[in-house]
């Protein structure tokens, strides 16, 4: 296993029936820890409620992006749907294979192309529409993903918006993106798990306002959003 492949360390023992905790650290020294649990969660215990609502609008042929543990490509397969999952993490997939998944594949984001065919839905969930990182990288890959889509192509992803996060600590972080000329949740982050730690990278999270913006000339844009917290889930449509 890489020294970098948290995630599939962490699926390895969630698979074997062990409990983990994903740590994710900011570049300012902030840290989060989540139950990890969710990562492999059936479609019947997700808490995530705004989750569960976002699986009615996926259709067709369908694209999970960063499927980890395939936690959605199973509910989906139970639905009779076409889906193939794409990880960066060979343990991951290893595990989506496992548990399940028919059609898991080891890809990063950057190497989504033409040869996986074409796809009715686009799905980021779990928060995965940060892999984005950054406004101009997020703009490259989502006209990428329109020219991947039918015509009736649709993106369900998960993101989070960064300014209700009131405390000084978020807030000086957000200042000190804004000086940088970075999006204000442009986070800088690695994930850790154990004596594991990914590189840093940039992670994105955006407000829907921020994300209408995002997709101007995308050839996508914003039809509706589910939730009222800082958390939620965008359904994004081929522009018209």
């Amino acid at each position: 296993m890489r020294a970098d492949d948290v995630y599939g360390a962490l699926l390895v023992d969630l698979c074997s029936g062990k409990r983990a905790t994903e740590i994710v650290e900011r570049s300012d020294g902030y840290i989060m820890a989540f139950d990890a649990r969710y990562l492999i969660a059936p479609f019947r215990k997700w808490d995530d409620s705004d989750e569960r609502r976002a699986m009615r609008f996926v259709r067709g042929r369908v694209l999970d992006v960063g499927c980890g543990g395939g936690r959605v490509c199973l509910h989906l397969q139970e639905r009779g749907l076409d889906v193939v999952g794409i990880d960066s993490s060979p343990e991951a997939i290893a595990c989506s294979r496992q548990r399940g998944v028919r059609d898991a594949r080891v890809l990063a984001i950057d190497a989504i192309d033409a040869s996986l065919g074409s796809f009715d839905t686009i799905v980021f969930l779990g928060q995965n529409f940060g892999m984005l990182g950054s406004r101009p990288r997020a703009r490259r890959i989502l006209r990428r993903l329109a020219r991947l889509t039918t015509t009736r192509g649709r993106i369900v992803a998960e993101t989070f918006d960064p300014h209700a996060l009131v405390e000084p600590v978020h807030r000086r972080y957000r200042d000190q993106n804004h000086r940088r000329g970075r999006m204000p949740g442009q986070l800088r982050v690695r994930i850790r798990y154990g004596e594991l730690a990914t590189p840093w990278l940039d992670w994105l999270q955006v407000s829907p306002a921020e994300l209408f913006e995002l997709l101007d000339g995308t050839d996508w844009q914003l039809s509706r959003t589910l939730g009222d917290g800082p958390s939620y889930v965008a359904i994004i449509d081929k522009a018209t």
